[in-house]
């Protein structure tokens, strides 16, 4: 195996060769080997148990790798975990603080852990908690946690961080907040690694996506070439409707213009799938017979799957125990 530089000019934000970890005769990785570059959104996506919160425990030298080497920064993280840790920032989930302690004590309480940390008045200001600054923890609502969790990741300027789903429990304006905070540390310099169940969020802010199941990469790329129409010889035609469909009238409708290729399937509530050829003809067809239920189409793509799909695809429907 290659050995991994520790030279900082020269090497990735973060960087995995063949990485394994076993619990006992389980392989929760099995020869993981990932690369992120500097400055870049990175998401790391899988289903439950697909060994992606391990696989960022590893990174942060919280577990120790059966196999295989990684670098933070060019840091072992099992050598040497105060030097990376004082180098990265963890948004942790449950927000890693006092059940009593206020807003603002627990930031200025950060901040006094870090040599050059930021200004724990403006990080309050950022992710919109100023006004909640001497509320405790504990009667924050879901959301306002998650945004202090994020507060406490950034407090010590860190050169990469890893937001594990940043915006769960949040309402739309807060996950909005985050997705801009999180391109304004891009566009900064600073490497984000990102954990999310939500496959729009990943395709609207990552550059790159790595899909992983059982421990190994199944899929890997930018947003656009993981949902090319084209990719791996794959077409397809999505939509999206204002009331659920009944797919059986939809397939007899097609069938009777001799359309005979998979049926048309929801891959959740109001969106659906054709695994077919976009021809002027077949969307003629499909849009009349959307019409006949008296729905309306929202959104039609042609050629074109969604993150979702291909994670669906790749990793199956059927949930995991």
């Amino acid at each position: 195996m290659r050995q991994l530089t520790d030279d900082p000019a020269v090497t990735p934000a973060l960087e995995l060769r063949g990485v394994t970890k076993y619990f006992g005769q389980k392989a929760a990785v099995a020869g993981l080997d990932l690369q992120v570059r500097r400055g870049e959104v990175f998401a790391l996506l899988g289903p439950n148990g697909a060994g992606k919160t391990t696989t960022i425990e590893m990174c942060e030298g919280f577990q120790s790798p059966s196999g295989g080497q990684i670098r933070v920064l060019g840091l072992d993280p099992t050598r040497n975990p105060d030097a990376v840790r004082s180098r990265i920032g963890i948004m942790l989930q449950g927000g890693g603080s006092y059940s009593g302690i206020r807003v603002g004590e627990m930031l200025q309480l950060a901040a006094s852990y870090n040599a050059h940390p930021h200004d724990p008045e403006w990080l309050l200001e950022v992710v919109g908690l100023k006004g909640q600054r001497r509320t405790t923890y504990r009667r924050l609502s879901g959301g306002q946690q998650q945004r202090l969790s994020l507060a406490l990741a950034l407090i010590g300027r860190p050169e990469l961080v890893f937001l594990d789903e940043p915006t769960a429990g949040m309402d739309a304006q807060s996950r909005l907040l985050v997705w801009d905070l999180i391109a304004t540390l891009c566009r900064d310099g600073v490497t984000v690694i990102l954990t999310t169940h939500l496959m729009d969020e990943a395709e609207a802010l990552a550059d790159r996506i790595m899909i992983i199941d059982h421990g190994r990469c199944v899929a890997e790329g930018t947003p656009a070439e993981l949902t090319a129409g084209t990719a791996a010889g794959v077409q397809s035609i999505s939509l999206v409707t204002d009331a659920a469909l009944d797919t059986g009238l939809i397939d007899a409708a097609l069938q009777r213009r001799g359309y005979s290729a998979p049926p048309l399937s929801a891959s959740r509530p109001l969106h659906y799938n054709l695994p077919a050829e976009a021809t002027p003809e077949l969307l003629s067809t499909l849009a009349a017979a959307v019409a006949e239920q008296n729905v309306l189409i929202r959104r039609l793509d042609a050629d074109h799957r969604n993150l979702e799909q291909v994670f669906l695809e790749l990793t199956g429907k059927n949930l995991r125990s």
